[in-house]
């Protein structure tokens, strides 16, 4: 059987304030749309997305992460061009579903990202199923009103609900499975004749309940929490910090502050990780077996090995630590950086498109850019690759086993050579050959008394 996503993607989210379109909005750093896309289960060969508001930057985030590989199917987009009503926003998908030629039809809300793929799954499963939940307060919901069977009659707006429907507790989640053939028609009829001069797609599902039977399925109401605010983005961050957390420490992970750590959903964290307090880790982010992250650390599309020493307040973006390496503190990894196994990299140590090789070391105080560092190398305390010229970046390349002294500067393009030395303050212009010692300072000149002459020189100048 064939089944095709819809997802409702085109509304403005006037609560947010924000030029953002709403399903944009992160949540553990992943837009809540692209939580959607990801919640599809391999049973739904493609999904269309109805979109309008930013509908440019939508369809840029989504050939972005085609881009990356994090869809599950392929995905086409159409354009709700009036706010009419959720039945309206399906109705621009059907010439696209006809292209598709689903048997059935699975409709989701992007702005309501933590539906699961087990939740999705069990939907597309029935020929014919609402989501519904249970609230205490039901507040804007639209009631579900059910036949004896259980089986769905209806679901009504709450601004056209009757005094004795607002007492109703089961609340729709706005996730729905139909077969095609009974859907299409049920689009076509659809009438305004409502409170709100809307389309609404609940009455085309309240259509096909009339023709066959349509089953209630009761969801976690956590899964269907939609974001039309600020205050919902919050309560959706924490439901996701709890749920993400729950996972990874029932796996193995040793978090010593749940409450301040935050795991994006694309993490994969080995057992025996360890993450101190307020660690951040967001997008595809590995860490392997018996790394330790320090307090306060931010990472994000990033590769740690097994046995990595992370320590507190280190930044990387688009690195790879190796195994057994050591981190910081407050070591700031930018795109392109590689550290090999047992790499030491210590405090306010900056690297870029930079490539330490096995057991080499810059422990202190360093920027490191568009450089490579060969095995065993060591580097002084505030060593410095000048990369950049001011209109082009240059490559410095260190070979195995150099030693460079504190307070050197590299002026690339440079090489140095295995096994070279480099003196204390030297600016490096040129190659040095392997071996090779390399110094460039000012002859160092002692004046016997001077010290002393000066500062009386100063003091009578002053009276």
């Amino acid at each position: 059987m064939t089944t095709v996503a819809v997802i409702l993607a085109a509304g403005l989210g006037t609560r947010m304030k924000s030029s953002v379109p709403k399903v944009l909005h992160p949540v553990l750093g992943d837009p809540s749309l692209l939580w959607v896309l990801r919640s599809l289960p391999p049973s739904i060969s493609a999904a269309v997305l109805v979109l309008h508001h930013g509908k440019a930057q939508v369809e840029a985030a989504v050939a972005q992460w085609q881009a990356l590989k994090l869809l599950p199917c392929p995905v086409h987009t159409v354009d709700q061009d009036l706010p009419l009503g959720t039945g309206h926003a399906v109705q621009q998908a059907v010439p696209e579903l006809e292209r598709l030629a689903p048997k059935q039809v699975v409709i989701l809300c992007g702005d309501v990202p933590l539906l699961t793929e087990a939740s999705v799954a069990r939907l597309g499963a029935k020929e014919a199923c609402i989501l519904a939940m249970d609230l205490e307060d039901p507040a804007g919901y639209g009631r579900v009103l059910q036949r004896a069977d259980g089986s769905l009659q209806g679901i009504v707006e709450k601004k056209d609900a009757s005094a004795e429907e607002l007492r109703v507790r089961r609340v729709n989640g706005g996730a729905y499975s139909l077969p095609w053939s009974a859907l299409k028609p049920a689009l076509a009829g659809l009438s305004n004749a409502n409170a709100q001069r809307e389309y609404y797609l609940t009455d085309a599902v309240a259509a096909v309940a009339a023709r066959l039977p349509v089953q209630v399925e009761l969801c976690n109401p956590s899964e269907l929490l939609g974001m039309n605010s600020r205050l919902d983005q919050a309560e959706l961050q924490s439901l996701a910090q709890h749920r993400i957390n729950a996972h990874w420490m029932e796996a193995g992970v040793t978090m010593l502050a749940p409450e301040t750590t935050v795991i994006g959903p694309r993490v994969t964290l080995a057992p025996d990780v360890l993450l101190e307090p307020g660690v951040r880790l967001e997008g595809r982010v590995e860490v392997g077996e018996g790394t330790q992250i320090g307090q306060g650390c931010v990472f994000r599309d990033c590769v740690l090995g097994s046995s990595v020493e992370v320590r507190p307040y280190c930044i990387g973006q688009n690195a790879s630590i190796g195994n057994g390496a050591k981190v910081g503190p407050f070591a700031h990894l930018r795109e392109g950086t590689v550290l090999e196994e047992k790499v030491h990299m210590g405090n306010f140590v900056e690297t870029k498109k930079a490539h330490l090789h096995a057991g080499a070391k810059a422990n202190h105080l360093s920027y490191l850019g568009d450089c490579e560092i060969g095995e065993r190398t060591n580097i002084g305390a505030g060593f410095i690759t000048c990369n950049y010229d001011g209109y082009r970046k240059h490559r410095t390349v260190i070979g195995k086993d150099v030693f460079v002294g504190s307070d050197c500067q590299a002026v690339a393009p440079v090489t140095l050579g295995d096994g070279c030395v480099t003196a204390a303050g030297t600016t490096i212009t040129s190659d040095i050959p392997a071996q090779a010692l390399a110094l460039s300072r000012v002859p160092q000149v002692n004046k016997e008394g001077a010290a002393e002459r000066m500062r009386a020189k100063r003091k009578g100048s002053m009276g």
